[in-house]
């Protein structure tokens, strides 16, 4: 459960954008806002999420949609719809051919859509910002997961309804607390799931695999080797190597380095430890190695990693 405690802590909003949706068909909205992960609730009406490349997923009445960016993707009254707006990055909306939408679709306090009395409504949460998002959640994510209406029962996706057209002081706060809700609650939900959780979460019932996998997870600074781990875990090296790649489906030292770059990348962003302090709580001896490792896994350094560089941003997401 400490696995599951850790990823579930990674969604931290902080003046996430929020935003209901009133809709009537024929409508279509392409997303390129680049964010690291949102999430639609339908309300009422039908949707479809539409991945590049991918094929549509349905979302009904009472479903929620959770999409990770910051590919594009297109959500439509139906998948042959063409766009008919275009988000881009800070949420600015234009036609297709760049006209500005602001004005023309706002329908009230964080309302927005072609009609207010469409027969389509979507509440609509976004985190724009990487840091508010942890990558090690982002890892454990599909490109689109749907929790239908009968898989999570809650009453926090009325009370954002409610929230969401409220103008009162510290109203932005009450609606990040709510989206972190909703998204930890969602994702626990979908993480139930035996057909679709990830192998790591698998592993956390394993009793061979989820005693190395805490091990290395609390203590990523140690100098681990098979050996020390399967010492640790009491089994021989042999059964720890053979059971770990089984379960999780890559060796216990390829597990090791993952985390501890996806660990790096969390406190390169969300803390002001130097690269140096952050190398030794992750296991490097050095600046140097860590960058070097780092580099080597998202295609950039640390440093531009942590200034918020687009193309480390794209690549610690895909």
């Amino acid at each position: 459960m400490d696995e599951f405690v850790s990823l579930l802590d990674g969604a931290r909003a902080r003046g996430a954008f929020v935003l209901r949706s009133l809709m009537s068909p024929p409508w279509s909205v392409r997303i390129e806002d680049q964010a690291p992960l949102s999430i639609f609730a339908l309300v009422q009406g039908d949707a479809f999420v539409l991945p590049d490349g991918g094929d549509p997923v349905p979302v009904g009445p009472g479903d929620i949609a959770v999409v990770r960016g910051p590919l594009p993707y297109t959500v439509a009254d139906r998948p042959d719809t063409a766009p008919q707006a275009v988000i881009h990055p800070g949420q600015h909306c234009t036609t297709p051919d760049g006209h500005d939408l602001e004005q023309a679709m706002t329908l009230g306090v964080r309302s927005w859509g072609n009609d207010p009395a469409g027969t389509t409504k979507m509440l609509i949460g976004t985190y724009e910002k990487a840091g508010e998002i942890s990558q090690r959640l982002l890892a454990a994510l599909p490109r689109i997961a749907v929790i239908t209406a009968d898989q999570w029962d809650s009453p926090l996706i009325t009370l954002l309804g409610e929230e969401i057209v409220r103008d009162e002081p510290g109203q932005e706060v009450v609606l990040d607390r709510l989206l972190d809700l909703i998204v930890i609650g969602a994702l626990r939900s979908w993480l139930a799931r035996e057909d679709d959780t990830p192998a790591w979460y698998r592993a956390t019932v394993d009793p061979v695999v989820a005693p190395a996998i805490r091990m290395l997870k609390n203590q990523p600074e140690r100098a681990w080797t098979v050996a020390s781990l399967a010492a640790e875990v009491g089994v021989s090296r042999a059964a720890l190597a053979r059971r770990f790649t089984d379960v999780v489906g890559e060796p216990p030292m390829t597990f090791l380095t993952d985390w501890r770059l996806a660990l790096a990348a969390d406190l390169l962003r969300e803390s002001d430890a130097t690269i140096a302090s952050v190398a030794h709580q992750v296991g490097y001896g050095s600046p140097f190695a860590l960058s070097t490792a780092f580099k080597r896994a998202y295609g950039v350094s640390p440093t531009r990693y942590r200034a918020g560089d687009p193309a480390a941003l794209a690549a610690t997401a895909t």
